[in-house]
């Protein structure tokens, strides 16, 4: 593979031909994405790509190092090494995202404003679409949410479950909307919230936590899924949007109040 030569250069701007190792990339990712190389295949010996794209090994190797920044492939060296595909996930989105936010200063209280405008939606589309398996899916969590914090077990919960279990909820809301576009951005801001729930959470045991507010929040989520069995669309959104604003203050009070964005990546 040689580098072809790029359009002719508009006035005042500078375009350069992408390197032969880019292409190279450009060529595998889109293998990967259209599905020809799935998650857990070996890609061909580096000897037959060499030989199939016509380059050296440095060249395929700084391929592999582009497809491994963007976590679709990972490298084994050594005699049993290998390229193996993986599959996109959405924590590399996420941290792309949060780089940007980083630049522009953004608070995590800010990008919480910005789910409270998609999450309610895809609430609403959820309700609409709900299958049984979408409904049971929901009620598991809730169920969990509710073992961990019996009398018995502890009316507490661990901080790491609770932010595991929570933040399942809210991913079955974004990714079983129907809405594809919508489950990945909603479940972008998500995943830079959730760092910063789980740190919430935890230092709120240094704290005079009431159980009470783990069983709002249980009592909650249970309304929510009454509503979806409903398909009562509206119902789901408003319950949802009212359920994201209450907890807005508790997540966000104190120290965290304003945190930014770069705290939660450094």
């Amino acid at each position: 593979m040689t580098e072809q030569p790029g359009a002719a250069p508009q006035v005042g701007r500078l375009m350069r031909a992408p390197k032969t190792a880019e292409l190279i990339a450009t060529d595998l990712r889109r293998q990967i994405v259209r599905g020809q190389l799935t998650p857990g295949e070996t890609l061909p010996p580096e000897t037959q790509l060499m030989d199939q794209y016509g380059v050296s090994r440095p060249t395929l190797r700084e391929a592999y190092r582009i497809l491994e920044a963007e976590m679709l492939i990972s490298v084994r060296r050594g005699s049993r090494g290998g390229a193996q595909v993986m599959a996109p996930d959405i924590s590399v989105a996420a941290r792309s995202v949060g780089l940007l936010l980083q630049f522009q200063g953004t608070t995590i209280d800010d990008v919480y404003e910005a789910r409270m405008v998609s999450e309610p939606a895809c609430a609403a589309m959820l309700a609409r679409r709900r299958t049984d398996q979408d409904i049971g899916d929901l009620q598991s969590v809730v169920d969990e949410l509710k073992r961990v914090t019996a009398a018995g077990h502890r009316e507490v919960p661990e901080p790491e479950r609770w932010s595991d279990l929570t933040y399942r909820f809210h991913t079955l809301i974004l990714q079983r909307s129907g809405n594809k576009t919508m489950a990945i951005q909603g479940g972008v801001l998500q995943d830079i919230v959730s760092t910063h729930l789980y740190l919430r959470v935890a230092l709120s045991f240094d704290e005079d936590e009431s159980p009470e507010r783990f069983q709002r929040v249980i009592r909650a989520y249970q309304r929510f899924i009454n509503l979806v069995v409903e398909q009562d669309a509206d119902g789901a959104e408003k319950h949802w949007r009212n359920h994201m604003e209450a907890a807005a203050p508790y997540l966000f009070k104190g120290s965290l109040k304003n945190k930014p964005v770069v705290d939660l990546f450094a």
